[in-house]
């Protein structure tokens, strides 16, 4: 690119990014905000000033945060409800790890519904809260609700209403909870059934789109178009469907000023990746990336860490971080960067050319900027202290790995084909792992959307830097990167 075009780049990063700031701020505009805790338990309380009314409680899904249910806890506090969401245990801010048998209804599931009653309790003793209560929540929580709900009824205090999107929960019966509204994305399958199968208890026929009736148990099922697990929570559909639920439930007449923020966020994670380009072609010019190897030697040194990695470390592997499979995680990417390295043959004088410029910048970026960004407006990235350590452990494996990945890819020079057939020959040896040890290692296929975000988010900004400062400067930096990414998105976790 010549500078000229360059500096056009940046302008138009920089003012994109600027604009998607601007209209995220809007929909916290005229909001109190304020950050609580019940017990240890991190909570966030979206209101109007001086607002009363009932009280909302959302709680977001396994591997999630506070951040990711914004769309609604914002837009249900514009709406004039009394809006807490927290993080469960081992979650976002939340220092208590999650814990108990995770296999069991009485173990980490009643443990959560326990955090959850909590946090509805403190929510219920807060100012201006009427004493009525809704409980919202995503995935993994639409079980945790469906029960605090039912325990909450036996014991005299009945919850309103429960809104589960992406649900599936076995505690879901004929006759509780009475008021249930379900969401599902349209790309759903498996959980539309499940909602259908709710709300057929009710009344055998019944549709999608319907709300149906048996004594005082109401129920709506409702598909939000285009969208997915993660989609459905910036669905115009589903965030409007939520709302009009509980003014029905409330007896309440809300404005309909719903204001979306999935596209505007979209916009600034683009913009703030776009923006580095051009600060990344002001980088001294560092060293040439090696040059490509045969076809033979990559195709061994693609494939065979893929087929033999997953053998070896699920043979040794033993948990030793109080995190679900980040354990693994360090050891499966520490040996599949080393043999890489090996098979490719590359010098280890290569590693003698790292620029800490570059390697600076794809940090400070990544980690920094972006992170941001991403913690504000989407998804927890900024760690509590605990979380450190387990950061410092993943880079024993991350940057390793990271190196040896862009040395094959020639940071980002290489062919498309290469550079798609590395990352799906990696990801390729994660499913094999977990087909292999799914007892321990099923979690392992949650990261997968993770890894794929980042070869396509962070991978893009290390060819960039790599085309400037090298091979090893990108793989230190995306290294350093890929284990932060990996920390703050997995629970803490402690067997027993």
């Amino acid at each position: 690119m010549t500078r000229r075009t360059n500096l056009a780049l940046g302008l138009a990063a920089l003012l994109a990014a600027l604009l998607a700031v601007y209209q995220l701020e809007r929909v916290r505009s005229g909001l109190e905000i304020t950050r609580l805790a019940a017990g240890d338990t991190p909570m966030t309380l979206y209101q109007l000033p001086d607002s009363t009314g009932p009280l909302v409680v959302v709680a977001h899904g396994f591997a999630g945060s506070r951040q990711l249910m914004h769309a609604f806890s914002l837009n249900l506090a514009q709406a004039g409800y009394i809006v807490l969401a927290f993080d469960f245990e081992g979650h976002g801010r939340n220092p208590i790890p999650m814990s108990g048998d995770v296999t069991q209804i009485d173990g980490t599931t009643a443990l959560l519904v326990a955090e959850t009653r909590r946090v509805l309790e403190a929510g219920r003793d807060l100012p201006g809260v009427d004493g009525r209560a809704a409980l919202l929540g995503h995935s993994m929580a639409t079980d945790i609700i469906v029960r605090a709900a039912s325990d909450e009824q036996e014991e005299g205090r009945p919850v309103d209403a429960v809104v589960a999107i992406s649900m599936f929960s076995e505690a879901v019966t004929a006759q509780t909870p009475e008021r249930l509204l379900m969401i599902t994305g349209q790309f759903e399958s498996y959980l539309r059934e499940a909602a259908l199968t709710a709300l057929r208890q009710l009344s055998p026929d019944a549709v999608a789109g319907e709300t149906v009736r048996a004594g005082q148990v109401e129920r709506r099922a409702v598909v939000a178009p285009r969208v997915e697990h993660v989609g459905v929570l910036y669905s115009q559909t589903a965030v409007s469907e939520a709302r009009e639920w509980l003014d029905r439930t409330f007896d309440r007449t809300s404005e309909p000023t719903l204001k979306p923020l999935g596209l505007w966020i979209l916009l600034l994670l683009l913009s703030v990746v776009v923006l580095l380009r051009p600060i990344a072609g002001r980088l001294p010019a560092g060293p040439q990336p090696p040059p490509a190897v045969s076809r033979r030697r990559f195709m061994l040194a693609a494939w065979l860490p893929a087929l033999l990695v997953p053998l070896v470390a699920t043979t040794v592997y033993v948990e030793f971080l109080p995190v679900l499979v980040a354990d693994y995680l360090m050891v499966h990417l520490v040996l599949y960067g080393l043999l890489q390295w090996v098979l490719l043959g590359a010098p280890w004088s290569e590693l003698r050319k790292l620029s800490l410029w570059g390697t600076a910048l794809l940090v400070v970026w990544g980690i920094g900027v972006f992170g941001i960004a991403l913690d504000r407006y989407a998804a927890s990235f900024i760690p509590t202290t605990e979380r450190l350590p387990l950061i410092a452990v993943l880079a024993l494996g991350t940057v390793p790995f990271m190196v040896s990945d862009s040395v094959i890819t020639q940071a980002g020079r290489a062919g498309v084909w290469r550079r798609v057939g590395a990352r799906l020959a990696f990801i390729a040896s994660l499913v094999a792992a977990a087909a292999l040890d799914p007892e321990r290692l099923t979690f392992v296929l949650i990261i997968l959307p993770v890894v794929v975000l980042f070869f396509l988010v962070q991978g893009l900004m290390g060819r960039w830097v790599g085309q400037r400062s090298g091979a090893t400067s990108a793989g230190f930096g995306l290294g350093l990167c890929l284990a932060w990414a990996l920390g703050v998105s997995f629970p803490l976790f402690a067997g027993g």
